[in-house]
């Protein structure tokens, strides 16, 4: 087991897994740095494809406000296609929150932009607009800190010290 204060959840996508609505593997060298890689313990997970959805699969996104609202059911989530996934995107984010309470994860580093796992922003009508995607919503609620990959990509460009 990795040093370090405890166990971290990771969206699999940061890690290479091909898990992306489009089945594309991000690289994982330029997703998390390798400081991050070296003294923790990583626990992957797809919210999306823990919720039931395939890979590939059709992108979705949050019709309106943001993963808070679809869990206050104020809200939902369509694919493209016009299907309402709101059920695989809840679904997926009580699973995550179930791995973080096994595991002994309070800590994630969730992908930007996702309408699962996006920390500061989602994406809708193709453009980046604020707030939280579902499973990061339901993370924070439960007691997690969430960070986003966009912000721990630049702690390798920072001193630690």
């Amino acid at each position: 087991m990795a040093a370090g204060p405890g166990p971290v959840l990771v969206s699999a996508c940061l890690l290479g897994f091909s898990c992306r609505y489009d089945g594309c593997i991000l690289q994982p060298d330029s997703q998390l740095p390798a400081i991050i890689r070296e003294y923790f313990t990583l626990i992957p997970v797809c919210p999306e494809q823990m919720g039931g959805l395939p890979t590939p699969r059709v992108p979705s996104e949050i019709i309106s406000g943001n993963g808070y609202d679809v869990l206050q059911g104020a809200s939902r989530l369509c694919n493209l296609e016009g299907r309402n996934v709101t059920e695989s995107f809840l679904r997926g984010a009580r699973e995550a929150i179930l791995v973080a309470r096994i595991c002994g994860c309070r800590t994630a580093i969730m992908k930007e932009r996702s309408p699962s796992c996006g920390v500061h922003h989602v994406v809708k009508n193709g453009e980046t607009v604020s707030g939280p995607g579902v499973s990061t919503a339901a993370l924070l609620k439960a007691g997690v800190a969430v960070f986003s990959s966009d912000d721990v990509a630049l702690w390798e460009r920072r001193p630690l010290t």
